[in-house]
């Protein structure tokens, strides 16, 4: 009874400490790295429901690709930002796309089900993390921003809040651009 009341008391303790210490993690970045346009590599890749999904086919559209796992936290804390930047932008010619690098969909269910709000947006499954390969992705959470063109038009390693006004500013920009 006496070591039940002392993992108790412990876990209630460590349940307190959380929000301090997600309190204490750094903020997430607002911004995308400019560069010079150069084609997107290809990415056809399945959702989590099997259906595939080709950049090639979004041509016309600017559309926001983010590598990411469940297991990473600044991944799992720009989701939800995730979400409200496809709902800011519902009416214009975007598309958030997330790819999950190497996890089975049951995992990201999992995942996803915790979320206050589930993502309206394609997960897409690069389980053996060949389009991260393509795309030479080099840590996660990787965002990378597609123009009108299918041309790499930004970039982004580590957590954004891309609901972020300045964030949504940048992009509604490169919607607007001319081609």
């Amino acid at each position: 009874m006496k070591l039940r009341d002392t993992l108790a008391a412990g876990l209630a303790a460590l349940c307190l400490a959380l929000p301090a210490a997600a309190a204490d993690l750094p903020p997430l970045s607002h911004g995308l790295t400019p560069q010079a346009p150069k084609p997107a590599p290809a990415l056809a890749l399945p959702d989590l429901d099997g259906k595939m999904h080709d950049l090639a086919e979004l041509k016309g559209k600017v559309v926001l690709i983010n590598f990411w796992a469940t297991w990473c936290p600044p991944c799992r804390r720009e989701m939800p930002s995730m979400e409200r930047l496809q709902q800011a932008l519902a009416d214009a010619p975007f598309v958030v796309l997330a790819v999950d690098v190497g996890e089975d969909a049951d995992t990201i269910e999992a995942f996803t089900s915790q979320l206050d709000t589930q993502p309206t947006f394609p997960i897409l499954l690069d389980t053996r993390s060949r389009t991260m390969q393509a795309w030479k992705v080099a840590g996660l959470p990787t965002t990378y921003l597609v123009d009108k063109q299918g041309r790499i038009v930004a970039s982004a390693i580590g957590g954004r809040e891309f609901d972020h006004p300045a964030m949504v500013e940048a992009i509604r920009g490169v919607i607007g651009a001319r081609d």
